[in-house]
């Protein structure tokens, strides 16, 4: 894969995708920038999760196994869903799907299909695990925010997740590859938009989180916050997964969005109205953490 000159914000840019690449058979075996982010995205989520357990009494042993099973099996997820919906349909067979032959294994995921395989892997894994699903859920919403952030960046080094064309906006990007499929002008950085969308939501939701009022609130508000800003960006990008004429995306965001704010008003008002008005918090933050510390 070639290097791509980039300009946004006014500011030029030579991006290579390839970080380095391994003495490993014949060609090597290429590790690309994208890798990397979204393993730094990772990490930081779980590092995130692990310090949100204590607050949420989750056993941390057990919420690590759960992760360490979920993880590999929502990718999966994520590429099979990509696959599926891919309009150019590049995958004729498994050793393809899984990138077999090739220097850089698979490539092309979906997040939606990595929350769907997440969502399903994770659930069945809680149970295996006996480990509070609810409370899972919402641990997981917060870190997802913050690994799809940092993991949007991946994007901007391999060129893609980007939008049409801005006209003059200072705040459009151009390189090679935009020049190629959109012509001559800046286009939209949707993967910055969506980063931003994001990383905003993770401050907002753990502030939430040390107030929820019933177990699976966050998990909800991540559907209404990340539903919403995904399909409003999805409309500007120039790279949709498709059904006939239809984005995936914006389908999918619509319908999440839509079901998570029913679902959140319906239990806000049902908790208001059987405690008189007013929201009981299910825990004290602050004292849970006072204790915590005494403990360690």
């Amino acid at each position: 894969m070639n290097a791509y000159n980039v300009t946004i914000f006014g500011i030029h840019l030579r991006l290579n995708p390839i970080a380095f690449t391994l003495p490993i058979g014949k060609n090597g075996w290429d590790i690309y920038w994208y890798g990397i982010i979204i393993a730094v995205g990772f990490l930081l989520a779980v590092i995130y999760a692990y310090k949100a357990a204590k607050r949420y009494d989750v056993n941390i042993d057990r919420m690590l196994d759960v992760i360490l099973v979920t993880t590999p099996l929502a990718i999966l997820c994520a590429r099979t869903y990509y696959v599926l919906f891919d309009p150019n349909g590049s995958v004729s067979g498994i050793k393809e799907f899984f990138g077999f032959g090739t220097s850089s294994g698979f490539a092309g995921i979906a997040i939606y299909g990595g929350v769907i395989g997440a969502l399903a892997f994770g659930t069945a894994m809680c149970y295996i695990r006996k480990v509070s699903v609810l409370d899972m859920y919402d641990i997981a919403a917060v870190g997802f925010l913050l690994a799809q952030g940092i993991g949007r960046w991946g994007n901007f080094i391999n060129q893609e997740a980007y939008g049409s064309l801005t006209g003059s906006s200072f705040w459009g990007m151009t390189s090679e590859r935009t020049v190629y499929e959109m012509g001559e002008g800046l286009v939209h950085p949707c993967f910055l938009y969506e980063s931003v969308w994001c990383i905003a939501g993770f401050f907002i939701l753990n502030h939430f989180s040390k107030n929820r009022k019933f177990k699976g609130e966050i998990a909800l508000l991540y559907g209404v916050w990340y539903g919403f800003g995904r399909g409003i960006i999805e409309c500007l990008r120039t790279d949709s997964l498709m059904i006939g004429r239809i984005k995936v995306s914006v389908l999918v965001s619509g319908i999440f969005f839509v079901a998570c704010a029913v679902t959140l008003v319906i239990i806000l008002n049902r908790l208001k109205s059987e405690n008189k008005g007013e929201y009981d918090k299910m825990f004290d933050t602050d004292n849970k953490e006072e204790e915590q510390s005494d403990a360690d």
